[in-house]
């Protein structure tokens, strides 16, 4: 990774115009959330899917990590509590194999055998601290942006080894969520950057790219997983490693 050329007072110039900031979403943008869930989730759930193939746990964990978003949502919206979601989303992709997660002890056990493990197989991509220590070398000042409350998430980054990311907006920072133009300003506030010269990155076009861009920000999507987005004319990236150089 090389940078396209650094000033003396903290201006990065970029492909994306120069900068002086850059704010990052959280999960599957700096740390590996879908592995850490996906892994946690089949470990938690063999025993009520015995001889399940390899094909049905990646089903299985699609279920819960990308087609049960709705319940989040509605946590985001102060419908459901955080494990009220966990536990609608878990209970989804047992039911689609025919397995029901019965209220009581066997809920509760299931939603806390995930919620101990789940936290021990979150990672940082292997971009990330490429990226952190050209961004400190610069004198670049960054910081996260996530639709999560920031204790969960300060404890989340702490473990992955992202301590360094000290700044930190969470949806109970401010009191809103993405695409919010709230929430991005804060992370700006907290850099003392301008808006203009703030790159955000993230891995959700429309909350993260589109989002950050209308609170006037520079948003760039990361698109680690090469998702087809033909009529997407913003910025985007496939790795970390493409922001600099």
């Amino acid at each position: 990774m090389s940078t396209t050329g650094t000033t003396a007072d903290g201006v990065l110039s970029t492909r994306f115009g120069s900068i002086r900031g850059v704010l990052f979403d959280i999960d599957d943008t700096l740390v590996d959330l879908e592995y850490a869930m996906t892994t946690a989730l089949r470990e938690v759930s063999e025993h009520l899917l015995p001889g399940l193939d390899q094909t049905g746990w990646e089903h299985f964990g699609r279920i819960f990590t990308h087609e049960t978003t709705h319940y989040y949502d509605r946590y985001l919206a102060g419908e459901l509590t955080f494990n009220d979601q966990r536990l609608l989303r878990g209970r989804a992709a047992l039911g689609h194999f025919g397995v029901d997660l019965a209220d009581g002890e066997e809920a509760h056990g299931w939603l806390s055998a995930y919620g101990r493990l789940q936290p021990t197989y979150v990672r940082a991509f292997e971009d990330v601290l490429p990226l952190l220590d050209l961004l400190d070398a610069a004198g670049i000042p960054y910081g996260a942006v996530s639709n999560n409350v920031h204790d969960y998430q300060r404890a989340k980054l702490d473990g992955a080894g992202l301590e360094r990311v000290r700044r930190l907006v969470g949806t109970d920072t401010v009191g809103v969520a993405k695409p919010e133009p709230a929430i991005y300003l804060e992370g700006v506030r907290l850099l003392g950057t301008a808006p203009e010269e703030t790159l955000y990155v993230g891995d959700n076009r429309m909350l993260d790219a589109d989002g950050s861009t209308a609170a006037g920000l520079i948003g760039v999507w990361l698109n680690r997983v090469g998702e087809p987005a033909p009529d997407f004319t913003g910025h985007k990236v496939t790795s970390l490693s493409q922001l600099l150089g």
